[in-house]
């Protein structure tokens, strides 16, 4: 085998001469590995291919921009609306009901032809109150001068969505926000859902799904709405990514009772500088630091949503 141009990586340097060392009391400086390298990470791999492809993929022409979030709550089998388990009974005909075993220790990556669970966005009154604590608690300590990252942002926010149904019954409900306070529109667009990705961590008192959408301006609506929900949002900005612990209450007719529901998610701030990214991912005509800019993303973006899954307290 021909021996490659390229010198070897570096090792790092080991003090064998140390009497510590010999005696195997003191661990010595190791390499990330053997060729000197950190390992691909295959999980946050995963999640960076399925966002770039749809990415990618994306309709050219609806115009519009890219979404990238991922959302905190529960799996549920759809047969039992129970949490998903390593062992899910799963009904495969009007009268047999079998089960599959996954066998899952942790966080594991669901495919997306897999459809017999659900994901429910929520989580009940305590994990809610606990996350607003931690979260104040961090916005807090991010402002003093020994903080280890960057200071965080905040926002409290009233907004009112109201729904209307398209003129073309093949698309999505258009989404008109209003300024509760204010009555100001925010935004009047249609969202087109591109792909969903389970995540499901059996050993987290919740789980969560990473969603790819199309957001489409259009005009405002003429007509009658088929429902309304009002957001009360806390939203906390850190870096490239935006953090909402939202408490929503939806009304879908004047008879019904409301739906309070509760609500966390973290998107990307600048969705534009995402797309960049992809763009130049892998791109060997492009500097290092470019070409790994879009998994630089999605690495953090990962990073910070299990933060978020493993603080999520008791139910």
């Amino acid at each position: 085998m021909p021996r490659s141009e390229s010198p070897p990586p570096q090792k790092r340097a080991r003090q064998s001469s140390s009497t510590e060392h010999e005696n195997g009391t003191t661990l010595p400086p190791l390499s990330l590995s053997i060729l000197g390298v950190e390992p691909l990470d295959e999980f946050i791999k995963e999640i960076a291919d399925f966002v770039y492809l749809h990415i990618m993929n994306r309709p050219q022409d609806a115009g519009g921009k890219i979404e990238v979030e991922a959302k905190v709550g529960l799996l549920r089998d759809k047969f039992t609306n129970q949490r998903m388990t390593s062992h899910a009974a799963v009904e495969t005909s009007k009268s047999t009901t079998t089960t599959q075993r996954f066998w899952s220790l942790t966080a594991t990556v669901l495919s997306p032809t897999f459809t017999d669970v659900r994901f429910e966005s929520n989580m009940s009154i305590q994990q809610h109150q606990h996350f607003n604590k931690r979260l104040n608690e961090l916005k807090m300590a991010s402002s003093q001068p020994n903080f280890p990252s960057t200071p965080l942002g905040y926002s409290h926010l009233h907004l009112v969505d109201t729904f209307y149904p398209s003129d073309n019954p093949h698309q999505d409900k258009i989404r008109v926000t209003r300024d509760e306070k204010t009555g100001t529109v925010v935004e009047c667009m249609r969202k087109k859902r591109l792909g969903d990705l389970n995540i499901f961590s059996p050993k987290r008192k919740v789980d969560w799904r990473v969603s790819v959408s199309l957001e489409v301006p259009t005009p405002h609506p003429i007509g009658s709405s088929t429902h309304t929900r009002r957001k009360d949002r806390l939203s906390y900005s850190h870096e490239e990514f935006s953090i909402d612990l939202t408490q929503v209450k939806s009304v879908m007719s004047p008879n019904s009772p409301p739906e309070l529901v509760h609500e966390l998610e973290i998107e990307f701030a600048r969705p534009s500088l995402l797309v960049a990214t992809a763009a130049r991912r892998g791109d060997l005509n492009q500097p290092e630091q470019e070409r790994n800019a879009f998994d630089e993303l999605i690495r953090a973006f990962v990073n910070n949503i299990r933060i978020l899954v493993r603080n999520a307290g008791d139910s």
